[in-house]
């Protein structure tokens, strides 16, 4: 992609039928337990409670794929870590994978894409007490891109999202622009903002806040969940001067009373 795109964040909105496949899956190795996948394959906040308290899972792993030359930098992960810190309770902590990958060689991918490959690469599936969560930076783009929106990111089962780390670097490389690490961290914040139930997906709500006019997506212009997130204009107003744009109190109540911090 040569010209310059309108962001957007369509995040979330995609919830993937649940899949009661069983397995022993990639990660099981010379395990002899059989590893139920189909924990890992359900809708979208689906497993927002298991993630924010510490009932039933006391650890959070993060298996993050990245196409070769498109690897998170060290401050977008940590600034991702520090949000997950801040908002779960995991006493046993919070890890990150990291894997470098070769690209698929699609210029285009659509979910039933991505989710194919998931199920090809993925490793890591909830097991001993630990809660795992898929992560891919994939070159090429959404199929779902318009002419005035390309999306950077999108949260498609329970724990399962896709950045879209080529479109993210196209326009960070704009004039004016907020940086790649800005960037990426509004994304994976927002991204995983979904996966834990918001707004009013999973988690329910305790105020009225959600603009359903706009799907899953939060009323309060500034916070991380606004709709505006999903147009380059927005975003960029939104994170302009470099700052990331934070959860605001409403959806702060919603994790709170769904077990988080």
């Amino acid at each position: 992609m040569s010209r310059f795109k309108f962001l957007s964040l369509w995040l979330g909105i995609f919830l993937i039928s649940c899949s009661t496949d069983q397995g022993t899956g990639p990660n099981a190795n010379d395990q002899s337990e059989t590893i139920d996948v189909s924990e890992n394959r359900k809708s979208v906040g689906d497993s927002a409670a298991d993630l924010l308290d510490d009932t039933n899972f006391t650890g959070l792993h993060l298996e993050i794929f990245y196409v070769e030359g498109l690897k998170p930098s060290v401050t977008t992960l940590d600034n991702f870590e520090t949000f997950l810190n801040e908002r779960l309770h995991k006493s046993d902590g919070v890890s990150i994978e990291l894997t470098e990958i070769s690209s698929p060689g699609q210029a285009v991918y659509s979910i039933t894409d991505i989710r194919n490959f998931e199920e090809d690469i993925r490793t890591a599936y909830n097991q001993d007490g630990t809660i795992k969560i898929f992560g891919l930076f994939l070159d090429g783009e959404y199929s779902e891109n318009t002419k005035n929106g390309s999306v950077l990111g999108v949260a498609y089962r329970n724990t399962s999202f896709v950045i879209f780390a080529d479109t993210i670097r196209e326009f960070s490389g704009q004039p004016l622009a907020p940086s790649t690490t800005v960037l990426e961290t509004t994304v994976l914040d927002h991204e995983f903002g979904h996966l834990l139930g918001l707004v009013n997906v999973g988690t329910p709500l305790q105020s009225a806040h959600q603009d359903e006019v706009h799907g899953r997506h939060c009323t309060t212009e500034d916070c991380l969940m606004y709709w505006t997130a999903e147009t380059g204009e927005g975003l960029v107003n939104m994170i302009s001067g470099g700052t990331i744009p934070q959860l605001d109190g409403a959806c702060l109540a919603d994790l709170r009373a769904n077990g988080g911090k």
